[in-house]
């Protein structure tokens, strides 16, 4: 039946040439972004799975940056480990030569000192961006490796731990321990401190491996804008060979209140505890203190121990003498073997960062490739897809045309 009020025909071209327009504009749009999935509304979905892996290709970026960061800092300390070891194995070679008696032993030994002295400079500056692994100062880096997602979804960040050697020569910071009783306000004041080599609680450490004093500890202490310092000589210590702090820290009280008369100070008195052996007792200001028990009295001090840091015997190393020089072919040894251990440490965390660093860039080009196999266009069928439609475009253009003079046939019924 034909009529001229209902075209049937022009109605299922119109729908077609609608559908394939529809088809076309979103292969054009594909072609244009070069994605099949560009929005939500195109396959939410893989969309949501794109993004989610797009935002740890972000993060991934971010730990190569701090791998990075983390790698320079290694090689700087492990880099300065293998000078360290390097001037250890000059300073053996100048230790072996003292051994011999048609030596200058003096002469050896200023040269000794001065690569002990480098050896305190490279591990100094052996820092990368305020970070120094050598000094002992450090404890343990912790240096970002990786983000883990779980399949709930939820992220943990991981971590590759790279402990600090110490190749230190020796000391410590200074520390305050006058608490509430420095830059006194008022005159006449009587400010007492306690200054114990054993530490705890207010005091400074000094050595933890005993309380005694050692010859190459100095005591330091600050009065205003002067300095007095005094340090343990072998002397000082016990003739009997066994130490007794009535003795030694008797000598070290004496030597240090010298050293502070010396600059013309005033008011401070310093004692020492038999029974505490290591501890010396200050009082400043007192009342017959003379000159200083006018004025107010800022005191600072500090110990400083020969012996501490991994390297500490090296303030020990003395070959001006044949028996020091036989006791110092001994501990050069240790001591070389202590920055071999370090050097080692450091390869083998270098080595672990550039593996990682490795990984991470290789699972974020891979990820990239995930993410593409998901929503990007495959351009050959793509293309193919859009001469098609083309095609079809006319042909559905054409079909409605000819639906849309199929009522004027009826005109010929009626002539």
């Amino acid at each position: 039946m034909s009529s001229i009020l209902t075209n049937n025909g022009a109605m299922v071209a119109l729908q077609t040439l609608k559908s394939v327009n529809k088809n076309l504009a979103a292969t054009q749009n594909a072609i244009s972004t070069g994605k099949d999935v560009a929005t939500a509304k195109d396959n939410s979905a893989v969309w949501a799975i794109s993004k989610v892996m797009e935002s740890d290709v972000n993060g991934f970026n971010a730990i190569k940056d701090s791998l990075a960061l983390g790698e320079s800092t290694v090689a700087v300390a492990r880099n300065a480990s293998e000078t360290v070891t390097d001037l250890l194995t000059q300073m053996k070679n100048k230790i072996v030569a003292a051994q011999e008696d048609n030596v200058d032993r003096g002469k050896i030994n200023d040269d000794v000192t001065a690569l002990r002295d480098q050896i305190a400079s490279v591990v100094g500056a052996a820092q990368f961006n305020g970070l120094n692994l050598v000094d002992g100062s450090a404890g343990t880096a912790s240096i970002l490796s990786s983000l883990d997602r779980d399949s709930a979804g939820n992220v943990t960040s991981s971590s590759i731990s790279v402990a600090s050697q110490d190749l230190s020569t020796g000391g410590y910071a200074s520390k305050g321990v006058l608490a509430g009783s420095d830059n006194a306000t008022t005159d006449n004041d009587a400010a007492g401190f306690t200054m114990d080599k054993s530490g705890g609680s207010g005091d400074i450490v000094i050595d933890s491996s005993t309380d005694n004093f050692a010859v190459g500890d100095k005591v330091s202490i600050t009065i205003g804008d002067k300095v007095a310092s005094y340090t343990v000589q072998a002397s000082d210590l016990d003739p009997s060979g066994t130490y007794d702090s009535a003795y030694t820290d008797a000598i070290v009280a004496v030597g240090l209140k010298n050293q502070i008369d010396a600059l013309g100070i005033t008011g401070v008195a310093i004692d020492y505890d038999s029974s505490a052996p290591g501890t010396l007792s200050f009082v400043t200001g007192t009342a017959a203190a003379g000159a200083d028990a006018d004025r107010d009295v800022t005191v600072s001090a500090q110990f400083t121990n020969a012996g501490s840091g991994g390297l500490g015997a090296l303030s020990s190393i003395d070959v001006s003498t044949s028996a020091g020089a036989v006791a110092a072919l001994g501990t050069i040894e240790t001591l070389i073997d202590t920055a071999i251990d370090a050097s080692a440490a450091f390869g083998s965390a270098q080595g672990r960062i550039e593996t990682q660093k490795e990984f991470i860039s290789n699972l974020t080009d891979s990820f990239k490739s995930g993410i593409g196999s998901l929503v990007d266009a495959d351009m050959e069928e793509t293309s193919a897809r859009l001469q098609a439609l083309q095609v079809q475009q006319q042909l559905a253009t054409q079909s409605l045309s000819i639906a849309n003079q199929a009522p004027q046939s009826i005109l010929s019924l009626f002539r």
